[in-house]
C-alpha cells in the first residue's frame, strides 16, 4: 500500500467542505439591496464570489505543502478513475509535474471532486464515515 502525504482527516475536511460548496446555486439577485432576512437568507444559497466556503476552501489547499496538494490532485484523478492503486506512483508523479500556484482552482473547478476524493480515499483503505468535520 502506498504512503499518503496527505491525512486522511484533512481530505475528510475537504471533503466536507466541498460539498458545502457543491451544494450553491446560481445568483438569482446580484444586487437585492434589501435585509437578507427578509430576502429568505436566499444568498447564503448561492455561489457568490467572496462565498465563505470558497474562501475557507481556497485557504485549506494553500496551506498544504507541495506534497499534499499533489496528494489531494492525485487522489481525485485515482477517484475519477484515471488510475488505481497500482500506478499510484505515476499518478503521483503527473500530479507533480502538473502541480502550480492554481491547485485549489482547479479542484475546485472540477465536477464531483469530494465524490472523486472520497473515492480515492476509499481505494487506500481510508473512510470518513464518522468523520467529525470539526478536527481541523
Amino acid at each position: 500500500m502506498p504512503d499518503l502525504s496527505i491525512s486522511p482527516e484533512k481530505v475528510c475536511f475537504i471533503i466536507v467542505k466541498v460539498r458545502q460548496f457543491d451544494a450553491k446555486d446560481a445568483i438569482t439577485e446580484p444586487d437585492p439591496g434589501s435585509n437578507a432576512s427578509d430576502d429568505g437568507m436566499v444568498e447564503v444559497l448561492e455561489d457568490h464570489p467572496d462565498d465563505p466556503v470558497r474562501v475557507e476552501l481556497t485557504s485549506v489547499i494553500w496551506g498544504l505543502n507541495e506534497d499534499e496538494q499533489i496528494d489531494l490532485v492525485a487522489l481525485a484523478w485515482l477517484g475519477r478513475g484515471d488510475g488505481d492503486l497500482s500506478n499510484w506512483d505515476e499518478l503521483r508523479a503527473e500530479a507533480a509535474r502538473a502541480h502550480n500556484d492554481r491547485t485549489a482552482a482547479y479542484l475546485l473547478g472540477m465536477p464531483l471532486l469530494s465524490d472523486y476524493l472520497e473515492e480515492g480515499l476509499s481505494q487506500f483503505g481510508e473512510s470518513c464515515a464518522g468523520y467529525d468535520s470539526g478536527l481541523l
